[in-house]
């Protein structure tokens, strides 16, 4: 079963002027997108993590727009104008890498340039890693991927990875994160941008909380934390380890554009940077004066990052 937020919690959102689009990802299950640019431009697929949805481009949107691309930002199911699954457990990683695919041939998206953030890094490059054929290059901006591999020690700020003999290390910090998602009595996302990003307009904090008006549309907002892997015998950590399969051979364009604020993912810029080969000999960037959610306090500047890589690499496809 599943339930659409309705349109009025929509109504005058702040930056946020774009004409809702919708696409079946299969059984009735609609995700919407949003589009700007020139319809001919080069895509660039921004993906959001959690708990955000495409509100969090609307800074970045119009740079790109601007620049002769073409910005397409999808609402992860479960989140911002997409359906939403009243259930818990239908939600899974592997879903949502199969609902990514079908949006991506549902929209004939092609020549694609990635941008992706949080959760949109292990869904996006796990769809990318089935899917190469349709993507050009990468920006990667504050994600990770969960593969929980012991040659992941030393070079993250949060551990997460094997030692060995059946054992794992993990950050308190993360522990705490994945702890306070399941057992708090209410998650409101302005809560969690406000904290890392604030502080935000109440129009603002009230734009991030509106896609869950009700607990019945929240599920999703429950368990994707839930998702992350803390072992590596999780069905995610699999899907990471692909993924970084796939990556590791990657030829393509690839620039990081981490912040300098965010503990979650500090390290992984460099993982990417000396683990996948169009990483190599890139001007990679790093954002001062943010936290994790980048498009938030620095979209401008994220955005006309984005738009200098697509048009510096437009020739560069090995």
């Amino acid at each position: 079963m599943f339930v659409s937020t309705p349109d009025e919690c929509f109504a005058s959102l702040p930056g946020y002027p774009f004409e809702p689009r919708w696409v079946d990802v299969g059984g009735g299950l609609k995700m919407h997108y949003v589009a700007d640019g020139p319809d001919d431009g080069p895509i660039v697929l921004l993906l959001h993590g959690y708990p955000t949805w495409s509100y969090v481009y609307r800074k970045v949107i119009p740079v790109l727009a601007d620049a002769g691309l073409r910005p397409v930002a999808p609402d992860l199911v479960g989140f911002g104008r997409s359906d939403k699954l009243t259930e818990r457990t239908a939600y899974s990683f592997e879903s949502y890498v199969g609902w990514l695919g079908r949006f991506i041939d549902a929209v004939d998206l092609r020549d694609i340039t990635l941008v992706a953030q949080d959760w949109g890094g292990p869904i996006g490059l796990a769809t990318l890693s089935r899917q190469p054929e349709r993507f050009s290059r990468v920006v990667l901006t504050n994600t990770i991927l969960h593969t929980c591999e012991p040659d992941l020690e030393g070079r993250t700020a949060w551990a997460h990875h094997r030692i060995g003999g059946g054992r794992m290390v993990l950050s308190e910090s993360l522990l705490d994160y994945v702890a306070f998602t399941q057992r708090a009595p209410e998650i409101k996302p302005s809560l969690i941008v406000g904290a890392v990003a604030g502080p935000i307009a109440p129009e603002v904090a009230a734009a991030y909380d509106a896609p869950f008006p009700e607990p019945v549309y929240a599920a999703a907002l429950r368990q994707l934390p839930a998702l992350i892997p803390l072992t590596g015998n999780d069905p995610g950590a699999a899907i990471g380890r692909a993924t970084w399969s796939t990556m590791a051979g990657w030829n393509k364009p690839l620039l990081t554009a981490y912040s300098d604020g965010d503990p979650a993912t500090a390290g992984w810029d460099r993982v990417f940077q000396q683990g996948v080969p169009g990483a190599a000999g890139r001007a990679h960037v790093t954002i001062a004066g943010a936290g994790h959610f980048v498009q938030e306090q620095k979209g401008e500047e994220l955005g006309r990052l984005v738009a200098a890589f697509v048009v510096g690499t437009s020739s560069d496809r090995s």
